[in-house]
């Protein structure tokens, strides 16, 4: 059977403390993951390695140790025909996002996918419950860039020749992972972990820093990107409904009540939310967004909103937006430059100063 691995410095929940990313776990139909207190836990033993939570982790931070969905995206677009089955290359049609089919339609044509064995599967029906609103999504986005691919569910029961015989949900694991057992090295400790019924806990440290601070964009992001340069462009662009879009988005940014606190651009992972030396503006670019949420999560003012559309041209032309600019001067007390929002002529911090010195003072009670 497969081993989930975690990369605790990737998970957005390290990233922040107010992170209310619950993907991985809402996502698992096994239950074998739970957030404990910041970071997911994982119980090996009750894993069935579907990478339902590979597919829908934001940045990337799930994985399986024999499996790796843009391995499998170069195997495919090397093929004339694709077809998506858990006999024969994937280990569940869960493992496959939004972003890995519409990179693969726009330059293969039409994705059939296999669900012929999901009816006898123990997870079937739970996977099919996801699955199919996300179909509905993907065609959706693929009709609106005027792709005349689909992607199409068809009961084909695909079934090695070899195989001769009606297999179980684990089987078709088994079947699946042992194709490339040669290549898996024996790992005791996670020979312990697949045996014991129990929940393994992750943290993060101060070796992880550096990778913390790391802005980077997804592998599945740049295979979209060169996916989509290497497409027909549409003659139109159009702007689509947000909630079909779960991989990206736009976002909105209230003046009135931005603090200038830096908090946004400098947690996202990507850089999708960016400033300059002087941190005088925040700028947006749409196609680096990977919808992970945590601008949101940690804007103690909730001035950053999502936008209930998407222009399709930032898959085709992106631009860097600039959601505020602010004027930056020399703060009256301490002559740093800060950022003034309202027309303050000293920064947040010797505010703060001069807060906490009228309250030792007991004068802030007039």
């Amino acid at each position: 059977m497969s081993f989930l691995i975690l990369s605790p410095q990737s998970c957005v929940r390290a990233l922040s403390v107010n992170s209310a990313c619950l993907h991985c776990e809402t996502s698992c139909p096994v239950n074998a993951i739970v957030i404990s207190e910041r970071l997911p836990s994982i119980n090996q033993s009750q894993c069935v390695g579907c990478g339902g939570c590979v597919a829908v982790c934001p940045t990337e931070a799930l994985k399986l140790d024999d499996f790796d969905p843009n391995e499998l995206f170069f195997s495919l677009v090397s093929q004339d025909e694709i077809i998506l089955s858990c006999q024969k290359n994937v280990p569940c049609l869960a493992s496959m996002s939004p972003e890995q089919l519409i990179a693969l339609a726009q330059l293969k044509g039409d994705i059939v996918c296999d669900i012929g064995h999901c009816h006898q599967c123990a997870i079937g029906e739970k996977v099919l419950h996801h699955f199919y609103p996300m179909i509905e999504d993907v065609n959706y986005l693929l009709e609106a860039t005027q792709c005349s691919s689909q992607v199409l569910t068809k009961e084909i029961a695909y079934k090695e020749e070899e195989l001769g015989v009606e297999v179980g949900r684990r089987d078709f694991f088994k079947t699946f992972h042992l194709k490339k057992i040669g290549s898996i090295k024996g790992d005791f400790e996670k020979e312990v972990q697949k045996s014991t019924d129990e929940f393994v806990t992750y943290t993060t440290d101060s070796s992880h820093t550096a990778l913390l601070r790391a802005k980077k964009i997804t592998d599945r992001r740049k295979l979209f990107f060169t996916a989509i340069k290497r497409s027909s462009e549409p003659t139109i662009f159009h702007v689509v409904d947000s909630t079909k879009m779960s991989f990206t988005s736009q976002k909105l940014l209230d003046e009135s009540k931005c603090t200038a606190c830096q908090m946004c651009y400098r947690i996202c992972p990507t850089a999708a939310l960016s400033s300059d030396v002087r941190n005088s503006k925040i700028d947006f670019d749409p196609f680096l967004c990977i919808k992970c949420h945590l601008c949101h999560d940690v804007c103690e003012t909730d001035a950053i909103t999502l936008s209930s559309s998407y222009n399709l041209k930032e898959w085709y032309a992106p631009t860097v937006q600039n959601l505020v600019t602010y004027l930056v001067r020399p703060c009256d007390e301490c002559g740093g430059l800060f950022s003034s929002v309202a027309g303050e002529k000293i920064c947040r911090r010797c505010q703060l100063e001069e807060e906490e010195a009228l309250e030792l003072w007991g004068l802030n009670e007039k």
